[in-house]
């Protein structure tokens, strides 16, 4: 972006998502402020960079969401669209260095490149740049991934560095041996269970920046998987019984059905339902005497 002129002395622009300003004598960024003077703060020119900087990061935000929700559901997605969007920066800063896999067989790879022919550029996994051209691709949720360790360390060697959390995306597996004995006909997870907050408030507002639900005693989040849409609950209580916060146990529930037993649970609700637990617990507090 240019610099704007704003008045007779200064010029402003946006660099890195503020607003800076510099003497419109200058011809070069040297000299450039690193906060604006309190003159020009109230300068419409100057707010409306402003409101355009916050658009620009509530734009970015929406679309680092929009992508995660596609790779957590791993649902496919016009390659058309990725060619419409891959302009604008940022979408591309979202979407590159994906796993993106196609519809024919071999057809998967980082995502580098989308054009307006539909195709894709991807680095595959003999660390060649190809190009691919599927009707729909699909970000699978890196519990669908196989050999995800060697996708790992494969991203480190080509310094990936994901827009949105895939393939470094902390995963949970259901047992194998789920299905047999009590344990299949389980119905909650309490692995997590008995993290301790200051207060139901602390608990509730830690899961609302976690981008969770909470409601009617639970904190909750909706997880397509499938097809098939999974809701995983913590139960957390309420903040009208004892001062303290205290999680519950995790359980899935599938549309309006009665809690699932266990075995029922897809692998993609099964890790993102214990992802969801286990960082609620991250954020209990720990006294000093647990520590010492």
């Amino acid at each position: 972006m240019g610099w704007l002129a704003v008045g007779d002395t200064y010029e402003i622009a946006l660099v890195e998502g503020r607003v800076v300003a510099r003497s419109a004598s200058e011809t070069s960024g040297e000299g450039q402020l690193r906060a604006l003077p309190g003159e020009l703060r109230d300068r419409p020119e100057v707010i409306e960079l402003q409101r355009f900087a916050e658009w620009l990061d509530r734009h970015a935000a929406q679309c680092v969401a929009r992508v995660d929700s596609w790779m957590v559901s791993s649902l496919p997605v016009p390659s058309g669209l990725l060619a419409r969007v891959w302009p604008d920066e940022a979408w591309r800063s979202a979407l590159r260095d994906l796993v993106v896999v196609g519809e024919g067989p071999g057809e998967v790879g980082f995502l580098r490149d989308a054009d307006d022919s539909g195709g894709l550029g991807v680095v595959n996994l003999d660390g060649e740049t190809v190009r691919l051209s599927p009707r729909t691709v699909t970000m699978p949720h890196p519990v669908l991934l196989p050999d995800l360790d060697e996708l790992r360390v494969f991203a480190a060697e080509l310094g990936v560095v994901q827009g949105v959390e895939q393939i470094h995306r902390a995963v949970w597996r259901r047992p194998r041996d789920l299905g047999a004995g009590e344990l299949g006909d389980a119905e909650t997870v309490s692995e997590f269970s008995g993290a301790e907050y200051s207060s139901w408030f602390h608990l509730s507002a830690r899961a609302a920046s976690l981008g969770y639900k909470v409601s009617e005693g639970r904190v909750s989040g909706r997880i397509r998987d499938a097809g098939r849409v999974f809701t995983a609950s913590v139960e957390i209580g309420s903040p009208y019984y004892g001062e303290e916060g205290r999680t519950g146990d995790l359980s899935w529930r599938h549309g309006r059905d009665s809690r699932l037993r266990l075995s029922e649970v897809g692998p993609v609700a099964w890790s993102e339902g214990m992802r969801m637990a286990a960082a609620l617990q991250a954020g209990r507090t720990v006294s000093a005497d647990r520590t010492a």
